[in-house]
């Protein structure tokens, strides 16, 4: 089976079982399936990217946790997270762990988007910023700022090594490509992009959060 075929094939599979996830969820609205039209505002934007920022190396729920104690002391604002006491900050981020280090940076982030004076940031310019990788800065891009860049999380490449259509070990960027490739010709690349990234996390946790790794998952008749 050709591997772009496979891929859209596993796509159409998990939105059919899952149906539309509804992500970035937001803390006033949460999650919302079939409504493309966020972020509205830049305060949503930063709150996206907050979150992006705060998820890396721990769970959803508790960065969920982390951003309800930001909300609290006002602070799902760039102006008013950067100008209060850092160990108030450090304490609400606390749930999402390394709350030193994401302090950090996200106080890069905020000097980076001020610098952008509400541009669109380039793929290049994110990565630029201390503490964004591939996986950050595709984060932002696709979910902030609607753009076509396709997310690579460690959820889908479990998925992908498990059903051997990637090597172990394959770089971030090779991954991207073979995903990115496989709706070359597609429209809507965005949703699309949104809803499969999305539909794998909902898929993974309760497939590939534990070893063995795919131990009765359905697309394993995709192996």
């Amino acid at each position: 089976m050709d591997i772009s075929f496979k891929i859209i094939s596993i796509y159409q599979e998990l939105l059919y079982s899952y149906k539309e996830q509804g992500w970035w969820p937001f803390l006033d609205i949460g999650y919302h399936p079939k409504d493309y039209s966020y972020p509205k505002n830049h305060k949503q934007i930063f709150e996206i990217s907050l979150g992006v920022i705060l998820t890396q190396n721990t769970t959803f729920n508790s960065v969920v946790k982390s951003l309800e104690n930001l909300q609290t002391i006002d602070c799902i604002d760039p102006l008013n997270f950067k100008n209060s006491e850092p160990s108030i900050i450090k304490e609400a981020i606390r749930p999402s762990g390394y709350f030193n280090q994401k302090y950090q940076y996200i106080l890069n982030l905020i000097k980076f988007f001020e610098k952008l004076d509400k541009k669109i940031p380039t793929r290049y310019e994110l990565l630029s910023v201390k503490g964004i990788g591939e996986e950050s800065a595709d984060s932002i891009l696709l979910y902030a700022y609607n753009q076509e860049e396709f997310v690579i999380d460690a959820y889908t490449k479990r998925l992908c090594e498990h059903l051997g259509f990637v090597q172990k070990g394959l770089k971030y960027k090779d991954i991207k490509i073979i995903f990115e490739n496989a709706f070359k010709d597609h429209n809507d690349k965005v949703r699309i992009y949104q809803e499969y990234h999305a539909l794998i996390v909902r898929h993974a946790k309760d497939y590939y959060s534990k070893k063995p790794y795919g131990e009765g998952c359905f697309l394993n008749k995709f192996r």
